[in-house]
C-alpha cells in the first residue's frame, strides 16, 4: 500500500501547532465539501482532507503517525514496521461514512467498514448577514455596543426555531460605513453537530444634525456673516475631534470649501475635515437695520448678478 502524507495533504508543517491544523482542515473541507464545491475530484479531496485531519487531530494519533519518521515520500510503497501496535485506549472507530485507506488501518486498526467521522454528514450552517446602526461618534471613537438579533437556531429535536439573542460587539475606531464586522460562528446552528456559521454586520451610519461623510471626510456647513466673511476671522469649528480654531480668509464667499487636514475619520492615512461656508445675513427688521443695509448699498455699489446679464 501507497503512504501518505498528512501533513502535505493538509498543507501543513510537520511542526504545525494543533490550532493549525484544525483551521487548514477547516479551510480545506469549506473548499471540497461534496454538497458545496465545484472542483474536480472534490468528493475524494474531502475523503482525504479528512482522513488526515483525523490522524493528526489529537496529540496521541499524531505522535503515532510521527514514529513513522518524515523519509517517507507520498505515494511511496509501505508496510508498517514489524511489531507495529498502536494504544489507542482500545478505541475503535465506526459508523463513518465512507471508509479510511488501508493505510490508515494498518497504523490506527479502523474497523473497515468505516470510523467515527461526521464531517460529510455534519455540515456547517449558513452565515447571517444584519445591519448594524450607529452614530459617527461611535465610529470615530471605537466602542462596545450591545445588539439584539432575531436568529433561527434548531433545537433538541433539530426544528428550526426563532431565539432572540444579545451580543456585545466591539466598534473598531474609524471604522466606516459599508464595512462589516465578522463574528465567528455566531450565524445559524449547523446541522448533526456541525458548526455554526457565521455573523456578518454590515455598519451604517444614522443622520448626523451637523455632519455628513464620504468615506473617510467630514462635511460641515459652517454658518458666517458678512463681515466676518469679508473682513476674516478665526473662528471655533466643531469637528468629532473636538473643537478646533479655523482662520477664515478675507473675502470668503458662500460655498467656499477650506480643509482641516487629518480631522476627518481615523485611518492609514486619516480622513480630512471639510467646511462649507454659508454666509447668512441678518435680517433688516428694524429702522436702524434698514439704514445701515441702504448706506452699505449706497457705499458698496455691487451686482452679484453682473456676468448673468448679456
Amino acid at each position: 500500500m501507497q503512504y501518505k502524507d498528512y501533513y502535505k495533504t493538509l498543507g501543513v508543517s510537520r511542526n504545525a501547532t494543533q490550532d493549525d491544523i484544525k483551521r487548514a482542515y477547516r479551510k480545506l473541507a469549506r473548499k471540497y465539501h461534496p454538497d458545496v464545491s465545484q472542483e474536480k475530484n472534490a468528493e475524494q479531496r474531502f475523503k482525504e482532507i479528512g482522513e488526515a485531519y483525523e490522524a493528526l487531530k489529537e496529540p496521541q494519533k499524531r505522535a503515532a503517525y510521527d514514529q513513522l519518521g518524515s523519509r517517507w515520500q507520498a505515494g511511496d510503497e509501505f508496510q508498517p514496521p514489524p511489531g507495529w501496535n498502536v494504544n489507542l485506549g482500545g478505541r475503535r472507530f465506526t459508523n463513518k461514512p465512507f471508509d479510511f485507506s488501508d493505510f490508515f488501518e494498518s497504523l490506527f486498526g479502523a474497523a473497515k467498514q468505516g470510523a467515527h467521522h461526521t464531517h460529510r454528514s455534519a455540515p456547517a450552517g449558513k452565515d447571517q448577514h444584519t445591519i448594524c446602526a450607529i452614530t459617527l461618534e461611535q465610529a470615530y471613537q471605537g466602542s462596545t455596543r450591545t445588539i439584539e438579533l432575531q436568529v433561527s437556531a434548531r433545537d433538541s429535536s433539530g426544528q428550526i426555531q426563532t431565539q432572540t439573542r444579545q451580543l456585545n460587539v466591539k466598534i473598531p475606531q474609524g471604522i466606516i460605513q459599508g464595512q462589516k464586522i465578522r463574528l465567528r460562528s455566531q450565524g445559524a446552528s449547523g446541522m448533526g453537530g456541525g458548526p455554526n456559521g457565521d455573523l456578518y454586520l454590515e455598519i451604517e451610519f444614522k443622520p448626523h444634525r451637523l455632519y455628513r461623510i464620504e468615506g473617510r471626510d467630514i462635511y460641515l456647513n459652517l454658518p458666517i456673516t458678512p463681515w466676518e466673511a469679508a473682513l476674516g476671522s478665526t473662528l471655533a469649528v466643531p469637528t468629532l475631534g473636538g473643537t478646533v480654531e479655523m482662520k477664515i480668509p478675507a473675502n470668503s464667499q458662500s460655498g467656499q470649501k477650506l480643509r482641516l487636514k487629518g480631522r476627518g475619520f481615523p485611518g492609514n492615512p486619516p480622513g480630512d475635515h471639510y467646511v462649507l461656508l454659508q454666509i447668512v445675513t441678518p435680517k433688516a427688521d428694524t429702522a436702524e437695520a434698514q439704514a445701515f443695509y441702504l448706506k452699505m448699498a449706497q457705499t458698496l455699489p455691487f451686482n452679484p448678478r453682473a456676468d448673468l446679464i448679456a
